[in-house]
């Protein structure tokens, strides 16, 4: 296995742990936030006297129609064997199961999410496992590939068969758009989530996998690693403008931006219809509309599995009756025929989609009367070979170029900036080989950390060099922002010139205002920043770190560049430069 790769596995391992036994930060599906705030549980509902309160831990997806679920389950009065009422909340967040709250049930988008957690858990709990029963399907999405309805049109949408194929070519010619009549648009810029990071990311590069496979058997090694599938998923990641943590925030990204900015991204059927309800007029026809390219050969049909937490310490035994009591009324005929209403298919497919008032049609840009008898459902690939999936991802991916800015001001001296060097040591542990970092240090002034180029030539010195930072004096913020800024669009003038495409980033981190007299101001800060209309341009990644940082200020930074922001602490640092690793 490659180096950067083992140290991959490694990571996502212990990621995987923290998030599951600890009572610290774990992700969201909040696009501005990396880190959760410290005390997110939800305000407890009212429970009658002796009764049982079930709280489901459920990725924000299907929140419409479990926000339904809820409060009829709850008016119905269910009772468990003892004749207690049982009363559910949901907690709508992001499919990482996230235990601070000791949920009794967890809804993740995928049966992936299932398997690892409960091993992992398995794995530090006596082999004990987390969920005893099987976890039954709630739903059933399909991914596919969101699209400006005008560039979809020009591909043969609604009608026409459109699969990855087509997406490579358009992907690798050399006049992009041009190739079906479109010249205007230029290349294509294509987006989709950070595999390690993202479901629907990874599951976007399983398909492509099976695309270039020409089968819908399950995937063994050698498909994985065969020739003519890197060359396929590599054609697509040279399209890729914009990777990500989060599938809608990228929705988001690129609806807010508009086509300049990209022009498809791997997502959710539900989500497309969503995005255009919320959308839809805000920008001038024909741009004003999203639609979903479902690939022939084949994708990927999430189903939602609810699962009793029956194993875990917290979950009393009446509180597991009482969530087996609500994914039974979830899952009978009665609730499942709701669900079309609310944009979303049910598990079975002979459960009719035009219910009136029913979102799931061609005006909201889905297919309705496509189903898994023309888009075939791929099966999910065994855990040994998604590793390798995202490690042969992380062999042909788009390469980046990358900026680290690291605060070394006084009041960064001791654990801070312990824990600081942690992180972006860790950060550069996620690079790949043919990535290029820049480190850069400041104080009163900003000096730069030696040496800097590709992390497979200098990333070990680097480490090093990064680990012998100590704080001391001002804080430059301004002067370090523009610098960061400079070198990074230095690089990426450098790299056009040479006909190299990259993704370009600077990671800002600081834990306070700018405090330097070199007269810097943020007027001359704010000015140097890119317009963040392209998606190929440098962005900005901020890190607020303590309660002395000025949080509005680095948010504005990162939203001005399509960048992310992110309030870190000593506890969570290293899982905040962990989680922006997902950009790049």
């Amino acid at each position: 296995m490659p180096q950067h790769a083992w140290r991959l596995s490694i990571l996502l391992f212990v990621l995987g742990l923290f998030i599951i036994t600890a009572c610290e930060d774990t992700t969201t599906d909040t696009p501005a936030e990396v880190a959760q705030p410290r005390n997110p549980c939800p305000a407890p509902i009212d429970v009658p006297e002796n009764g049982v309160l079930v709280l489901v831990d459920s990725s924000n997806t299907k929140e419409l129609w479990f926000t339904q679920m809820q409060e009829q389950f709850n008016a119905a009065n269910i009772a468990t064997t003892a004749g207690n009422p049982v009363r559910v909340q949901v907690w709508h967040k992001g499919s990482t199961l996230d235990t601070r709250c000791e949920p009794a049930a967890w809804s993740p988008s995928d049966q992936i999410r299932v398997e690892g957690t409960n091993q992992e858990w398995r794995d530090t709990n006596n082999n004990q496992s987390l969920i005893s029963a099987t976890c039954p399907s709630t739903l059933s999405i399909p991914i596919g590939i969101a699209m400006w309805e005008p560039m979809a049109r020009a591909l043969g949408w609604p009608t026409a068969s459109i699969g990855w194929d087509d997406i490579i070519a358009l992907a690798t010619a050399p006049d992009g758009w041009g190739s079906v009549g479109h010249p205007e648009w230029g290349r294509f810029r294509y987006g989709h989530g950070h595999p390690a990071h993202s479901t629907s990311g990874r599951l976007s590069v399983v398909a492509q996998i099976f695309a270039a496979k020409g089968s819908t058997e399950p995937l063994v090694f050698d498909d994985v690693w065969a020739e003519a599938t890197q060359e396929q998923v590599g054609a697509v990641q040279t399209a890729i403008a914009h990777y990500g943590r989060i599938d809608t925030a990228l929705l988001d990204r690129m609806v807010e931006r508009g086509p300049q900015y990209l022009h498809a991204i791997t997502n959710y059927e539900g989500n497309v219809i969503r995005w255009n309800a919320e959308h839809f007029g805000q920008r001038e026809a024909p741009w004003n509309k999203i639609v979903l390219i479902y690939p022939e050969e084949g994708t990927f049909w999430v189903d939602h599995p609810f699962c009793v937490l029956d194993g875990a310490p917290w979950v009393t035994p009446e509180e597991a009756e009482g969530a087996r009591l609500f994914r039974d009324f979830i899952t009978a005929p009665e609730q499942q025929a709701q669900l079309p209403a609310t944009g979303i298919r049910a598990v079975d497919p002979a459960v009719p989609l035009d219910v009136p008032g029913s979102p799931l049609t061609l005006e909201n840009g889905v297919i309705p009367t496509l189903s898994q008898a023309e888009i075939p459902a791929l099966p999910i690939p065994e855990a040994d070979v998604m590793q390798n999936v995202i490690e042969m991802w992380e062999q042909v991916k788009k390469p980046s170029t990358v900026v680290l800015v690291i605060d070394t001001s006084g009041s960064m001296d001791g654990e801070p900036m312990q824990a600081a060097i942690a992180g972006a040591q860790n950060f550069l542990n996620q690079m790949h080989p043919n990535d290029r970092v820049v480190v850069l240090e400041f104080n009163d002034r900003v000096l730069p950390v030696q040496p800097s180029g590709l992390v497979g030539e200098v990333g070990e010195t680097l480490r090093q060099a990064i680990g012998g930072l100590s704080a001391g004096g001002g804080t430059a913020l301004h002067a370090a922002t523009i610098e960061g800024v400079r070198v990074a669009n230095e690089l990426r003038a450098a790299d056009m010139a040479n006909g190299e495409s990259r993704i370009y980033g600077v990671v800002l981190m600081t834990d306070g205002e700018n405090t330097a007299e070199d007269g810097v101001t943020q007027e001359m800060m704010l000015n140097v920043l890119p317009d963040g209309l392209e998606s190929d341009q440098v962005r900005l990644h901020t890190i607020g770190y303590g309660a002395g940082a000025d949080s509005n200020l680095l948010e504005n930074l990162a939203n001005r560049t399509n960048g992310s922001f992110s309030e870190g602490t000593i506890d969570n640092i290293d899982q905040v430069y962990f989680l922006i690793s997902s950009e790049f």
